[in-house]
């Protein structure tokens, strides 16, 4: 079955780290560009982070810069985000995204333009 599935969420308390994994099956995820974004409620999707499958370059949105971490292990066919120093405007559901355009996944897209796109993982930051 060819999917792209995240996993890794849950509850943290606030100043806590979660690693979220994005893994995909049916494919080779280092052929392809990985974004994450995030939706919180009632809030518009973000894009927060990307990484290329060329050079594996990353990018962030300027307000996580410093507390999230993009990586990628091909052997895995996993893209990993993590969250440190977690905030309770953190939560939310994240998504992850796979797609050989690595503009698109930094640009912004609808979620059906993306060549993969999971079905998301709750996160909560609460104590």
């Amino acid at each position: 079955q060819v999917q792209l599935v995240e996993s890794g969420g849950g509850l943290v308390q606030p100043g806590g780290s979660l690693t979220l994994s994005c893994t995909a099956s049916g494919f080779t995820l280092d052929d392809y560009a990985v974004g994450w974004f995030r939706q919180a409620p009632g809030k518009e999707r973000e894009g927060i982070s990307s990484i290329s499958s060329s050079d594996g370059s990353t990018y962030y949105v300027d307000s996580l810069k410093g507390r999230f971490a993009i990586s990628r292990d091909n052997a895995k066919n996993t893209v990993y985000l993590r969250m440190n120093s977690a905030k309770p405007e953190d939560t939310a559901v994240y998504y992850c995204a796979a797609d050989r355009n690595l503009n698109k996944l930094r640009l912004g897209a609808r979620t059906f333009e993306y060549d993969y796109w999971g079905q998301g993982t709750q996160v909560t930051v609460s104590s």
